[in-house]
């Protein structure tokens, strides 16, 4: 392959991932990164280079410089993939410089972020007739009323910007169980400068929390799916999966499929379901426009989504497929899951005998890869260094 990819972030397991399904092809892949400290998916043995560049919420100009300068000393147009939703902001930012100089599924129309934002994401949902939950805005008349007479609590306090959101409060969204919680949140938000809407918590435990991943070609075609089946998330409840099966569901298909093509999206797609467990409806929760955190569970059950898309970057399309049958694998993120079985353990909402006997599935790791251990074994000592650091302060 000719082409090099340049994969946007490896201090986490998803351009970790990105750097494998990539690299067991050959692929040269290039792993960029503001630090080289925690960036354990610099040293997989399927990175080709690894680049220190700036830091694209301090220096957004200073990294499109960077990668502009790369780009220029290649014989051939650079792949590029965000591993974080900050990338895929950045690269839509600067879309019109950035196609001159690398390849990627993004488009000026900026259709990526628009689904990242959750008020105009959920504008766009009921344009097409996709139901998503009840939600008040806080900048409606009366928003307060409202929120008694059509949320009701508890009920969730979210942002309309995820990346931003993460990065001030390091946590997803507000749970909040009466008026003055809810008025504590909100003024929260406001002081950091932050957009929040109020929704309705849709009934039913964490493993009614389904996805719908897609990859849609350059004619908005979806042409690779699967559906997965969330068991366990941190923080429990309203977190991100640490313990997640595949599942086929083709209803998830029918709602999902015919959504992201008819708004014309482009790439990589995971949305996001809750199945109401009173009235076994579907709801769309959220998109994640960047390659999802159960890309090794995709890519071990037959859907390699980041050469999927390589592929068609590069003019060589691959035959659709899809995964029509239940295939048992799990993926799971043990570092986190130990943390979220204590918190479902300790809120009644397993029971232990249940938990053990979940781990009796064949897994998809996040980190771990016996062909490739070193990304786990860096992760690991970072760990156990911070837990000496911290007993030393104390001490």
């Amino acid at each position: 392959m000719k082409n090099k990819a340049v994969i946007l972030g490896a201090n986490y397991y998803i351009g970790l991932s990105i750097i494998r399904c990539l690299g067991i092809y050959g692929i040269p892949t290039v792993a960029v990164d503001y630090s080289r400290k925690g960036t354990y998916g610099f040293h997989s043995k399927y990175c080709s280079e690894t680049l220190i560049g700036p830091d694209v919420k301090k220096d957004p100009e200073g990294m499109v410089e960077f990668l502009i300068d790369y780009a220029r000393k290649q014989d051939h147009k650079p792949v590029l993939f965000p591993s974080a939703d900050g990338y895929v902001e950045f690269i839509d930012k600067y879309v019109s410089i950035l196609k001159e100089y690398y390849l990627f599924n993004q488009t000026e129309d900026r259709i990526h972020t628009k689904v990242m934002d959750k008020k105009t994401l959920h504008s766009i949902a009921k344009e097409h007739n996709v139901l998503v939950p009840e939600t008040v805005k806080t900048d409606e008349e009366n928003f307060k009323d409202k929120v008694e007479e059509y949320i009701k609590f508890p009920c969730l306090v979210k942002p309309t910007d995820s990346p931003a959101f993460v990065s001030k409060f390091r946590r997803k969204l507000f749970t909040v169980y009466n008026m003055k919680e809810l008025e504590e949140a909100v003024k929260k938000a406001k002081d950091a400068g932050l957009e929040v809407i109020i929704q309705r918590i849709i009934p039913g435990f964490d493993d009614h929390m389904y996805t719908f991943d897609a990859y849609l070609n350059k004619n908005s075609k979806v042409t690779h799916w699967a559906t997965c089946q969330k068991f366990r998330q941190f923080p429990i409840n309203f977190g991100a999966s640490v313990y997640t099966g595949q599942k086929f569901v083709p209803e998830l298909y029918e709602i999902g499929g015919r959504f992201l093509e008819s708004i014309g999206y482009k790439g990589f797609g995971e949305i996001e379901f809750k199945k109401d467990a009173e009235t076994g409806t579907f709801y769309l929760i959220e998109i994640n426009t960047r390659t999802t955190n159960l890309n090794s569970l995709l890519f071990k059950a037959g859907l390699n989504m980041p050469y999927i898309a390589y592929r068609e970057l590069v003019g060589e399309p691959m035959e659709p497929y899809a995964i029509t049958n239940d295939t048992g694998l799990v993926f799971w993120y043990a570092y986190e899951d130990l943390f979220a079985v204590k918190d479902y353990l300790k809120t009644g909402q397993l029971k232990l005998m249940d938990v053990i006997k979940s781990y009796n599935k064949p897994k998809a790791y996040a980190i771990w890869d016996a062909k490739d251990p070193k990304p786990a074994f860096v992760f690991l000592g970072s760990k156990v260094k911070r837990i000496f650091e911290k007993a030393f302060r104390v001490g």
